[in-house]
């Protein structure tokens, strides 16, 4: 797999590797450049921008005027957005402003307006990702394979950093694996929640093309040696 600044994703004669996104809910916010710029030196494929609502999780991280201001200071790397909020039509055009490469959404958000959400996002000119919560049956999200270029499969519940990885992400990755391969789709599968050197090999050998790392990355002694692992596919 390979991907441009812009976003462009191509399989065949390039040699398929896992991507790994550094999400910055675990970096130092008073160093924000500097701590990203540091993992991107040692090998991070893109930045994962986690956006949280106070009201769809019980948490309030950060909005679109801190992504344009990284936008800014870092313009040639593509930016992740997590939209963990109640209404991710209204703002996605505020993240696509401010440079957002691809924004994911949650189905259990907005369960009845899915294919709007979609539509909405894809008139910014960005990439659509869709998410579901551990507890959401993985057949949720059946009918938007092929919509969507992306699918979030979350191995946490999502509001905090720094939770334990739960185990039954590798299987439900394996099922969304097993059915973009039975329909020739190759929507990409991303997972996110307490992904490190033990956890990411078994959502790799689950079919996993991105891989979400937060506190294993930026708390780590040599994150390159972490990336060699996410990277080991």
């Amino acid at each position: 797999m390979r991907m441009d600044k812009e976003g462009t994703v191509t399989k065949g004669v390039y040699t398929i590797m896992t991507k790994a996104a550094a999400s910055i809910l675990s970096a130092d916010l008073a160093n924000l450049q500097q701590d990203c710029t540091r993992l991107l030196n040692a090998g991070v494929d893109l930045l994962h921008f986690d956006v949280m609502d106070g009201h769809f999780v019980p948490n309030i991280s950060y909005g679109a005027p801190v992504l344009k201001c990284l936008h800014a200071a870092l313009p040639d790397v593509y930016y992740d957005v997590h939209l963990m909020i109640s209404d991710p039509a209204r703002y996605a055009p505020d993240f696509a402003a401010a440079g957002a490469s691809l924004i994911t959404f949650h189905l259990e958000a907005v369960p009845d307006t899915v294919d709007e959400v979609i539509a909405a996002i894809r008139a910014t000119g960005c990439k659509v990702g869709i998410s579901i919560r551990p507890g959401t049956p993985v057949e949720a999200v059946f009918p938007y394979i092929g919509a969507v270029d992306l699918i979030l499969v979350m191995s946490v519940e999502p509001g905090f950093g720094g939770q334990s990885f739960l185990p039954s992400a590798p299987a439900r990755i394996a099922a969304l694996r097993a059915e973009c391969d039975r329909r020739g789709c190759d929507t990409l599968l991303e997972v996110d929640g307490g992904v490190n050197t033990e956890t990411a090999p078994l959502c790799i050998e689950a079919g996993v093309d991105w891989l979400v790392a937060g506190s294993s990355l930026f708390h780590a002694a040599d994150p390159a040696a972490v990336l060699q692992v996410l990277h080991s596919k």
